[in-house]
């Protein structure tokens, strides 16, 4: 499982560099949906959500990146990858972000956790599902919304 397991962790390096070029407003919606599989599911506090990896999707990770921009984040860095095997073709991977954010004239970060979901097919990793807590109350407690 080594070889997959460097894998993963490649996959997620790859993850945090286009979150800091889209965070710099560069074009990286393309190469986000690839990560993706056709079809994946968010489960958050506020439920639920199924998504197809279509154009629609391709419209959204730009704002998502504005967004970000818009309340002061500055960068997200990967502190720790834990990977578990499910099968030989699942996994579920929980990586530890801290997130950086300019505010009042200062640098700050809040630290936390994903919990995702990725399938190995045809030799690609795809996130079919990923498990977030709860963001807008933390970004409310640190005023950024």
């Amino acid at each position: 499982m080594a070889d997959i397991n460097d894998q993963i962790e490649q996959f997620f390096e790859a993850y945090e560099k286009r979150f800091t070029e889209g965070l710099a407003g560069n074009p990286v919606a393309e190469e986000t949906a690839t990560a993706f599989a056709d079809y994946f599911v968010e489960a958050s506090p506020t439920g639920i959500i199924g998504g197809k990896n279509d154009q629609g999707f391709l419209d959204k990770v730009p704002k998502g990146y504005d967004f970000y921009r818009s309340i002061g984040i500055t960068k997200m860095e990967i502190r720790q990858i834990d990977i578990s095997e499910l099968n030989e073709l699942h996994y579920m991977v929980e990586v530890y972000w801290e997130s950086f954010y300019q505010k009042d004239g200062g640098e700050d970060s809040i630290e936390f956790s994903v919990i995702y979901f990725l399938q190995h097919r045809d030799g690609a990793l795809k996130v079919f599902a990923y498990v977030t807590g709860d963001e807008q109350a933390v970004l409310k407690e640190r005023g950024l919304v």
